[in-house]
Parts: C-alpha cells; structure tokens; sequence
C-alpha cells in the first residue's frame, strides 16, 4: 500500500488566506467564561484550550550567532473533574553539548468564581519542577494552584534556542477541544525553511513582509478555530501520525554578497551524514572484537544460508537489548559486545559486521519506528532505528536481533512502518517496502460433541505462525501454565479448560501449537424441544470493534493475517437439524478483506469452516465505512444459530 493511501493533508509551501481579527490575550478572563458549565460545541469534553498563542523571532548577538526565541501562550478552561489533570503541563528542552536551550514558565495563574467575583492564584514558586530526563535533555513542570471544576488557568513560557535548523513541531491539536489556536514566525530574509504541516485539519496561512528591525523578515501566521478533541480509536498505532502539526526546517542561508549556503538534505545527503558518523560507519568496520568467534560460529558451514542462521542465532543469543532505539551507537560496538547488551544500533551494527565478515552482503536499513512517526521528507531526524538487511535477488532479508523470539526475514512489529532506507558503503540507497510481509495465520481446529444438557465438550488445536507466534511468545514465554489457562479461561467466559499442551514454544523457527480439551456452557441454549446453538462457541466475535460513523484515521490492523476455523460437533442422541445458516462468502472492495462462512451436516454430526482474512496492514480511512459493514454482515453471519430438534 503506498504512502498516498494515507489521504494525509501535508501542505508543503505556504498558502495566503484571510486571519481572524479577535485579539486574545492573557489576563482577559471574565464571569460568563467562569460561569460556562460545558463546551458550547464538545459537551463530553472535560476541559478545552480557550486559546494557544505562539511566536517564533529571532535574534542575533555581536558574534553572528542566532537564537530562535519562543513565546506560548496557554488559556484552559475545566469543565469536569476528569480535566484536572490539566492542572499539570509540562515542557522539554535540549541541555546537552556546547550550546543549551533555557525554559522559563511565567505569568502562570488560576481563575475561579467565588462568591459571584473573580479569585486569581498565582503560581508560586514550589509549584515548579524541574527534572533531568537524560543527560542531553531536561523537562520542566508546573502545578497550578486551586484547581477545580469551572476553573480557568493561563500560563505562559520562553524557550531561547540556539538550534534553528529545526524548529519544535507545532501541535495545532490537543486531547481536548482547541477554540483557537494562533502561531506566528518571523523568519529573517537570509533563511529559507521547509514547512509542512500534517493531519486532517484545515490550517489558514498568512504571509507578509515585515521591513521594519535589524533586518529584513517574512511574518507567516498560522491560525485555525474550533479544532476537535484528538481522540484515540481502535486500530491505530500512532495518533500522532494523523495529527495536525507544524513542522519546520532549515533549507538553505543565503547572506547578500555570499554564496547559497544548502543545508537541507535529499534521501543521499541524509544517508551520508549517517554513514559518515564515527557512530555509525566506524563502527562497521570494527571487527577484532569478534573474529574469534565468529570464526567458531561458521566453522564447517558451506552455505550462506546457514551462516546467516548461525551468526543471527549468535547475536541473538548473547546479546540484550536496553530499550533503547537509535541509528547511532552510544557506548560503541566493542563495549556493547563485552557487556553483551545494548542500543538497537550497537546490536544491529554488530550484526552487520560479523556478516560482512563472513562474506555476506549485508547492509544497514535505517527505519523510523511507529512511535516516531512516517518519515514524511529527507530530515536528520527522519529515522530512529536501523536493522540488518541482505539483498539476494529482487527481495531483501531482514534481520534484527534485538529480539530473541524474531526469525530471520522478520522485523519487531515497532519496526514495521512503512518504508525503510538501505545503506551501501559505496554511498548508494533505496527505499525498501517494509510493508511486503506474509500473512500471520491462526489455525483452530476443534472437534466436540454437544451433550443433552447443553455442555459442549471437546479438544481444540490451534497452530500460530510469524506475528501471532511471536506475540504468543512475547507475552507468555515467562508465563506458567497454570496462569496461562487461567487467563484463556477469563478471556473466553465460561469454559472450563484442562489437558493442556503447547509445543514449540522455544523454537522460534517453527509454529507455536496448542492443544487442550474444554467444556463449553454458554454456546447451546435449550428452549422447549430445540437447542439454539452457536457453533463457533467462544471464538464468535459478537460485537463490532467500528462503532463510530465516521473516522479520520486509517485502520491499523498491525499485520496482515489469515484465521480459519474447521469446527466439527457431534449431534446428540434423539435431535436431528432443524436449521443450518446459507453459506456466505464477503469480499471487501481492494481486497482488504475477505470471510467465507461454510456449515454443513450429516446425521450425527455438524461441520463448519470459517475462513477470515484481512489482506493489509492498513485499510484507508475513505474504506472506513465499507469495513465497518463488512464487519457487521461478518457478525451476523457468525452469530447466526443453528437449531436442534428432538425427533
């Protein structure tokens, strides 16, 4: 599926357009605005941005230095008590290397009616906190004072930046209404700037030139009203992928009398500014570290297919991964392999030199994780993560062993995001297609009888391959059987399960197998002289997981996979079938989807296939609508009973 599916709004340029003229300001807050018990547009809302003001100027000292200074402006207003946690707001700023990044929060006060007047609290000083989230990058918290349901609280800050090849992103959106939000940037006549700004909402745009000050600049204002809740829905991995956003760099300086001074990057020149890295390019070519090993691990090996398995395994095995991501190394490759954990970069890293060194063609992939967001254009900061890749014929393998239970051609789902970028010594890239993966299968078979009182008794096998598997593994690996059984007996309800056995739960390359026999009580309902019976039992999904109208977003179904159900039941004595549900068969437009619903009987037994399909990590949201009555026919076909009736 390529990236235009997506049906994103990026505006890239500048557009010109009428601004509202109402002036907002802090400090203006009055009775009727105390007095609002909800949100004149958003009822459910539990608190509401009365207006975000910001501007962006900058400044420059007697040594030609730039600051980028940034004032914002915060009105809020609680409606609920579920909207107090707005009482606390937070800031992040940069402190590492020669240059730092200062944060002050000011003018910080709370509103409230009492007794028919306005109270103003201001924020005191130990209402202020300052925290060190890493030694590069600091936060600041503020707390404001009384606090309560009807309350309006403003705050402002400054963020002085010495960094302004890349602004912070903008956020037009919040998880509570927006009534206004209002950005401007002054940008000197000497920079040019890439802006984008993602998302569904409609941003107006203004641009004018301002000759007045040290030099020349170009005013471009930033303005959008009534902006919705940004609400998280089911199937979506990344909100922030779909929210509306400012985002702004660096292109190109140009001093009059000098030359263009380029400083954006394509695809090649972002590759090579990586690759350049001490920490990233240096590092694959440190070898001495491994070679005694790696000698061990190939020996008698004739294939490349079985030293790419051993070395892999190898990596795999002795390394831990510390949570951290990065194309970067942070304490390099030698160190991260004596201690035998490390960053994403380390690990991977290692892993690319002990196959190149083995005489495979392995190479970096540089992948923005779903966290991080699509990597929309050529930017520093486009990607957070590399993996292994080898290129035999017209695929690529895929490699990343920062997992113990990946196999080799999978990546971890965090990693799966659209596209990647391999990188070549020699200087050359390609996009690589990470979303050209194989389907996830989860097999059941269950072979049951139906007893005169209702109760389904049975055994049931149930075989998972690539994603299921590796989720299965992920999550109850570490898990006892007995809590195991406890937690499928709490997902399904009541079913009693016992004979538990799962196989292959440890070799990764194979599939995970359970089986185990149940008692079902809630799939037969006996009315009179008929039984009413759900055949699927505890795998029927009775409920629609699209509920809303419409959807903005795309739906994320994380991977694509196949689930089929071959059901067999044997008929008590003294019922014969009244009623068997017609067969159905449903194709979704795109081939997104595919169900095929199939029963059948003889006399002493009934026979179901069930086979559910969904084709693509994602489905667009313009599809939205299809799916979700796709979903619904899906459930009523499976909710449909088949019917008993004694002779």
């Amino acid at each position: 599926m390529k990236l235009n599916h997506l049906k994103l709004i990026i505006i890239i340029g500048l557009i010109t357009s009428n601004l509202f003229s109402q002036d907002y300001k802090l400090g203006k807050v009055t009775i009727e605005e105390l007095k609002e018990k909800r949100h004149p547009i958003d009822s459910s809302a539990a608190a509401a941005i009365l207006f975000k003001k910001g501007e962006s100027k900058f400044e420059i000292n007697s040594s030609g230095e730039w600051t980028l200074v940034t004032d914002v402006d915060y009105k809020i207003k609680i409606y609920k008590k579920e909207g107090l946690d707005n009482a606390n707001q937070e800031v992040y700023y940069y402190v590492g290397g020669a240059r730092e990044e200062t944060l002050r929060f000011k003018n910080a006060v709370t509103y409230n009616l009492v007794d028919g007047k306005i109270e103003k609290t201001k924020l005191k000083s130990d209402g202020e906190f300052k925290e060190e989230i890493n030694e590069d990058n600091k936060v600041k918290k503020i707390t404001m004072p009384q606090v309560k349901e009807g309350s309006i609280i403003e705050y402002s800050y400054t963020l002085r930046s010495p960094f302004i090849v890349k602004f912070d992103d903008w956020y037009f959106q919040s998880e509570i209404p927006v009534n206004h939000v209002e950005y401007s940037v002054y940008v000197p006549k000497y920079f040019k700037y890439r802006t984008v700004i993602t998302g569904y909402e409609s941003v107006s745009v203004e641009d004018v030139a301002i000759s007045t000050g040290s030099f020349p600049q170009q005013k471009y204002t930033y303005t959008i009203e009534n902006v919705p809740a940004l609400k998280e829905e089911n199937f979506v991995t990344n909100i922030k992928n779909y929210t509306s956003i400012l985002k702004n760099e660096l292109v190109s300086i140009s001093y009059p009398g000098e030359p263009v001074d380029n400083i954006a990057l394509d695809w090649d020149g972002v590759v090579k500014t990586i690759y350049d890295d001490d920490r990233f390019g240096k590092e694959l070519k440190s070898k001495s570290y491994f070679e005694d090993d790696l000698k061990i691990i190939i020996e008698g090996l004739a294939t490349d297919k079985e030293k790419i398995q051993a070395i892999y395994k190898f990596v795999q095995n002795k390394m831990t991964w510390n949570d951290n991501n990065g194309v970067f190394t942070k304490d390099g490759v030698r160190k991260a392999y004596k201690n035998k954990t490390g960053n994403v970069a380390e690990i991977n890293l290692i892993l690319i030199a002990m196959l190149k060194e083995a005489g495979i063609e392995a190479n970096p992939i540089l992948v923005s994780t779903r966290k991080n967001g699509i990597a929309l254009y050529p930017n520093r900061t486009a990607f957070n993560y590399v993996v292994a890749g080898i290129e035999v014929q017209d695929d690529v393998i895929l490699l990343d062993a920062t997992n113990k239970n990946l196999t080799v051609g999978m990546l971890p789902l965090r990693a799966v995001n659209w596209y990647g970028r391999i990188v070549r010594e020699r200087g050359s890239s390609n996009e690589i297609d990470l979303l050209d993966v194989s389907h996830s299968n989860e097999n059941v078979i269950i072979l049951g009888k139906i007893n005169a009182d209702g109760k389904i008794e049975g055994k049931l096998r149930r075989q998972l391959t690539r994603y299921n598997s590796l989720l299965h593994r992920d999550n109850y690996s570490e898990v006892s059987e007995d809590s195991y059984i406890e937690k499928l007996e709490n997902r399904y309800k009541s079913v009693e399960i016992g004979e538990y056995k799962v196989d292959n739960l440890k070799e990764v390359e194979k599939p995970v197998v359970e089986t185990y026999s149940f008692v079902e009580n809630n799939s037969v309902e006996i009315i009179g002289n008929k039984m009413y019976i759900s055949p699927l039992m505890f795998f029927t999904l009775n409920e629609n997981p699209f509920k809303v109208d419409e959807r903005k977003y795309p739906v994320d179904f994380h991977f694509p996979f196949k689930d089929s159900y071959n059901v067999s039941l044997t008929i008590p004595d003294g019922y014969e079938v009244e009623f068997l549900p017609e067969a159905s068969s449903l194709l979704m437009e795109n081939g997104y989807g595919v169900f095929r619903y199939n029963v059948s009987s003889s006399e002493k037994s009934i026979q179901m296939l069930v086979n559910f399909n969904v084709n693509a990590f994602y489905v667009p949201s313009q599809n939205y609508a299809t799916l979700k009555n796709f979903f619904k026919i899906m459930i009523e076909k499976q909710t449909e009973k088949i019917i008993l009736i004694k002779k």
